[in-house]
């Protein structure tokens, strides 16, 4: 599957737009992360382990819209777009979308 976020794959061209895929996951932080961020707020630098959270949330919000673009028949989705919200106090929801194509070779 080819996963881009510009609005054509160099190289191919789109035969079929089959619509917008999307994925999405909510995560909580956890306590002890809390503490240690707390911690690591005093003295600066990054907090590896809210950065360890979100690239596991891009990663799984990822898989799931890929898995619907599958759905559809798309070899490739474009225009592949983040986007971050609070839901509610300790917890963000990650989604990420684009448009599902299928491409061939050819300008």
């Amino acid at each position: 599957m080819i996963v881009v976020n510009t609005e054509t794959v160099p190289g191919y061209r789109v035969v079929k737009v089959l619509g917008l895929v999307q994925g999405n996951t909510v995560r909580a932080k956890h306590l002890g992360r809390d503490i240690g961020a707390g911690l690591k707020n005093l003295v600066g630098g990054e907090i590896k382990s809210y950065t360890e959270l979100l690239t596991e949330a891009r990663r799984e919000a990822t898989e799931r819209m890929m898995a619907q673009a599958q759905q559809l028949g798309a070899n490739a989705i474009l225009g592949v777009r983040f986007a971050t919200s609070a839901v509610m106090a300790g917890a963000a929801e990650l989604y990420v979308y684009g448009t599902a194509v299928s491409v061939e070779p050819g300008a």
